[in-house]
């Protein structure tokens, strides 16, 4: 694994970044008003962060009980082989699901992948396990828990952990 050298960032990127994260529909003027800094500058810094890969893309964030998704099914997936291969095809066919909103290789567990599925309802999620999940190659065991009440659901990234030693901003 190559060592990756993190990019520095100073208190002021760091606002930036907490203010986008929370409400990423923030004008370049609000943002620069929130931050401390006039329009031009904000605007450079917001596109040095996405030049340097720390704002990856920007989402709108929707309700899923509004629009029929009221069931989200935790998977838990073992494999019958590990192998780069049997992995790599599993992720390449999970990537063409929708109902797939996350998918991490695991440890850990009696499994080597963990999914979070979002759908309408039972009859959808049994839909989807038996004539998706279970067709994959290599897929040998799946152990299905539902979620009954999201207590944290964020996207925000904890960025107090960031060291802003040296820097001014």
């Amino acid at each position: 694994m190559k060592d990756k050298k993190l990019i520095e960032i100073d208190r002021t990127d760091r606002k930036i970044l907490e203010h986008i994260q929370s409400d990423d529909s923030l004008t370049n003027q609000e943002l620069a008003d929130k931050v401390g800094l006039s329009p031009s500058p904000c605007l450079r810094r917001v596109r040095a962060l996405e030049d340097a890969g720390i704002i990856v893309k920007r989402v709108a964030v929707l309700d899923h009980k509004k629009l029929g998704l009221s069931l989200t099914a935790i998977i838990l997936i073992g494999m019958d082989r590990h192998t780069p291969e049997r992995f790599a095809a599993f992720e390449e066919q999970v990537a063409e699901y929708p109902e797939v909103q996350e998918c991490y290789l695991i440890t850990g567990q009696d499994a080597d992948y963990m999914l979070k599925v979002v759908v309408p309802d039972m009859d959808h999620y049994h839909h989807f396990l038996l004539n998706r999940i279970t067709r994959i190659q290599g897929v040998s065991g799946v152990h299905s828990s539902f979620v009954l009440r999201r207590v944290i659901d964020s996207t925000a990234l904890p960025l107090g952990y960031l060291s802003l030693e040296g820097r001014n901003g």
